[in-house]
């Protein structure tokens, strides 16, 4: 039997990398114009792409174009795969965002052209998590091609493979052997580098021919050369062809292997790569969620229409910024301009969704006037009890002083924090701990009264009933982390904390498996404490290296489990990089990083690895988890977390080019970036450690809202769903993409254990009870009809 290659005519599309998106924009409608041209000349041509936005934006610009496509996609000579909204990083947005690529991107595919992608496709993107499979099968696909990582960088089981996810759900997988795109002129190279990258006993194979990158697509010389390579003796039969038409044919194979999974590693720099952008998508997505689920109990209780367009708007947005040249760093520096405006304006619609409904609500709430009192109304996002300590601006009384009770009147602690103001005094930060339903909120009261605490004697430690830290004043590092149930301490002063490491790699660190060629240390300059009440004590340290400077406050809650650290740092130098590194005294070879939607074990050796927002070591009787709120590079050496929190390449710099020694040339992250770490010791591991809720704390803290006494239907606390605090974690509660008054909730197991969970709807006067697999996720449509069940769906939500 004559060995047969698919040939998948393809124009690569990077909409933004080394121009900007309005470029790109006009790329793609003459790419799409391209293709139809050539089917004109080509009976037999076919066309793949990806990325559904484009669709969107040929048809908003070229009606006619789009007319055209659609037939074309109806004959099936112009096939659409992928089925997400852009083709994104897959590494660095949260477990929502891709399912919200295949939401927007499959729903926007039957709509408007009467099909839905059955194979994913990300075939640019620097690595793929772990998680992918699931994702893909329950939003309509069962395949997968892609390009990196490479066979340089990870060994696979065959070029065809069964890609399976930790819950079980499997994609067949396809490597591309050669590249995503070709030259405009003889693909016979390009063939011939294919064919020695597969095996030779593999019968079929994919290769993907057509200008790429800035777009262009197949070419009469690409096509004619493909008929004249069909006449030559000892070429594969090349026929012009579709990833589906490929996996249909395979799929049937015996001894297909299975890689159980991620795909790691290309461009490990792209975790750190640009932290401007990583923390715009982080904030941007938390605030959607957020602002999702108020909508949604707004919307419950009459409250206020829910804001379905604007927050697809806004999501929509997001998205296209999570393409992997953009999200990932690699761009050029203008391309973040426009980045830093359509996440701002996304992050903006969510958070005038999310005010209009807390304050409706709130609003509604029965709030009997007290002299001199000011109510604060503090809302949980999350469907879990939640007990933080909660800031707020506040104007304060003539005589400077505050006291604070509950909504039964029991008094609160009540602490004054450093202010964000200097005039004259006539405003003040508060901090209090909180204690709030699942999915709800509460009211408390401001009344005149005793003072509230503020700095006291200087130290160097801090502690509590459950933990005691010391900071090293002449290290700046951490001397002691004891946790008191067991008298372990973790801390690892020997080793070096704030860590500037040589790093003159390319943006994407290319070639680099781990940063590690350390130049030396921040110097501490000072050590004191600037917090002490009845709330928290906070203790800050102050360094320096070079004209580099880094503030961090360690704080500690009165009945704080963890430890937060704020961190402020101004970054001047250039071709390094910044590791904050929390070395223990746990001894383990293995590490567990979150990941999206899920969570991997890795091996401990110092590889960059990506992750979200936590990693956790664990050995007999102690462990540390390490959180974040805008980081994606970590290392692991044993028991030693390192945070990537920063690195300075020249903008869109790509090997083999070599920097002149004497060029100019434009740093990435010069200046100053804030960003906040969390500490959690434990003595078991990171599930009793209730790690995954405590990141997601981080990550959506509550809201406090100063109120106004008055009138309402609303008691002065409820609660609008819970997750019952088990390994099942409530993480989205939504309105319908059909916008029919139906709710959405999405939950996840995290523990990697199969689980039963109770999920309990007041607001909807619905329980939900469902059996997860280890890691699986379950989307839910609960009608608006109370009468009817609430049922289980796809992600897609049908």
């Amino acid at each position: 039997m004559k060995r047969r290659l698919h040939m998948i005519g393809n124009a690569h599309i990077d909409p933004v990398w080394l121009w900007q998106w309005q470029e790109g924009y006009q790329e793609v409608r003459a790419t799409f114009q391209s293709a139809i041209d050539r089917m004109e000349e080509y009976p037999d041509f076919v066309f793949t792409c990806d990325s559904v936005v484009f669709f969107e934006w040929v048809e908003e610009t070229d009606p006619e174009l789009f007319e055209r496509i659609r037939a074309r996609i109806a004959d099936g000579r112009w096939q659409v795969i992928g089925g997400w909204w852009i083709e994104p990083d897959c590494n660095i947005p949260a477990g929502e965002s891709f399912v919200r690529q295949a939401l927007y991107g499959q729903r926007h595919l039957r709509e408007r052209l009467g099909i839905t992608a059955t194979t994913g496709a990300n075939i640019d993107s620097f690595g793929h998590n772990a998680t992918i499979p699931q994702l893909l099968r329950g939003s309509g696909m069962d395949s997968y091609v892609f390009l990196r990582p490479g066979p340089h960088e990870l060994t696979l089981p065959g070029a065809v493979f069964w890609w399976e996810a930790p819950d079980g759900s499997r994609v067949l997988a396809y490597r591309i052997p050669h590249e995503y795109g070709s030259g405009r002129d003889d693909l016979r190279d390009h063939v011939e580098q294919a064919i020695g990258r597969l095996p030779p006993d593999r019968p079929e194979g994919m290769v993907f021919y057509g200008v790429g990158n800035h777009g262009g697509g197949p070419t009469k010389a690409n096509l004619d050369s493909i008929a004249r390579l069909n006449e030559t003796a000892g070429v594969p039969s090349l026929e012009l062809s579709s990833p589906r038409r490929f996996f249909d044919s395979v799929s049937g194979d015996d001894g297909i292997p299975v890689h159980a999974g991620e795909l790691q590693h290309h461009g490990v720099g792209c975790y750190t790569s640009h932290s401007g952008i990583k923390r715009w998508n982080r904030r941007a997505e938390n605030l959607l969620q957020r602002a999702e689920k108020w909508c949604a109990v707004a919307a419950q209780l009459g409250a206020q229409p829910y804001p379905l367009a604007e927050l697809t708007d806004a999501w929509k947005l997001l998205l296209f910024n999570q393409f992997h040249d953009t999200i990932a760093g690699t761009s050029i520096a203008l391309a973040y301009d426009d980045a830093r405006d359509q996440i701002g304006h996304a992050s903006s619609l969510a958070s005038l969704a999310f005010n209009r409904a807390i304050q409706s609500i709130s609003r509604r709430i029965e709030i009997a006037p007290q002299e001199r009192m000011t109510p604060v109304v503090v809302f949980n996002p999350h469907a879990w009890p939640l007990r933080a300590d909660v800031e707020l601006e506040f104007a304060g009384f003539p005589d400077g002083e505050a006291r604070l009770t509950d909504d039964e009147g029991v008094p609160v602690p009540l602490q004054r924090a450093p202010a964000t103001t200097t005039l004259n005094g006539s405003r003040s930060r508060l901090v209090f701990p909180a204690e709030v339903p699942p999915l709800g909120y509460r009211v408390y009261a401001i009344h005149p009264g005793e003072p509230a605490g503020g700095p006291a004697a200087q130290a160097a430690a801090l502690e509590n009933e459950h933990l005691l830290l010391e900071i090293d004043a002449s290290t700046g590092r951490i001397a002691r982390l004891v946790v008191k149930a067991t008298g372990v301490d973790l801390a690892a002063p020997g080793s070096r904390h704030a860590v500037v490491v040589e790093d003159r790699s390319d943006t994407w660190g290319h070639r680099v498996r781990a940063y590690d060629e350390e130049l030396g240390e921040f110097g501490v300059e000072s050590v004191r404490l600037v917090e002490d009440g009845p709330v928290r004590k906070a203790l800050r340290v102050e360094s320096t290296y070079g004209a580099s400077t880094l503030r961090e406050d360690y704080v500690l809650g009165v009945g704080a489990r963890h430890v937060d650290v704020r961190i402020v740092l101004d970054w001047r130098d250039q071709l390094k990089l910044l590791k904050l590194r929390y070395p223990t005294s746990v001894e383990t070879e293995r590490a567990t990083f979150e990941i999206p939607y899920g969570h991997v074990e890795r091996s401990a050796g110092g590889d960059e690895e990506p992750g979200q927002a936590w990693v956790d070591v664990s050995g007999v009787g102690r462990g540390l988890s390490v959180l974040n709120d805008a980081k994606h590079g970590y290392d692991v050496r044993g028991g030693d977390i390192g945070i990537s929190a920063v690195r300075s390449p020249v903008w869109a710099w790509h090997e083999p080019r070599e920097l002149d020694p004497v060029g100019s040339y434009e740093y990435m992250d010069q200046g100053q970036q804030d960003f906040r770490v969390r500490l959690v010791p434990h003595a078991g591991d990171w599930r009793e450690a209730g790690t995954v809720r405590l990141a997601a704390e981080l990550n959506q803290p509550p809201f406090a809202l100063l109120e106004s006494s008055h009138g309402g239907e609303l008691p002065p606390q409820a609660s609008y769903a819970s997750d019952g605090g088990g390994a099942v974690v409530l993480a989205v509660v939504k309105g319908t993409e059909d916008g029919d008054g139906a709710l959405v909730v999405r939950a996840y197991e995290t523990a990697g254990r199969p689980a039963h969970a109770t999920l309990e709807l007041p607001l909807a006067a619905r329980t939900i009870e469902a059996d997860f697999r280890a890691g699986e996720i379950k989307t839910f449509v609960v009608p608006a009809d109370p009468a009817a069940p609430a049922v289980e769906t796809s992600l897609l939500e049908w």
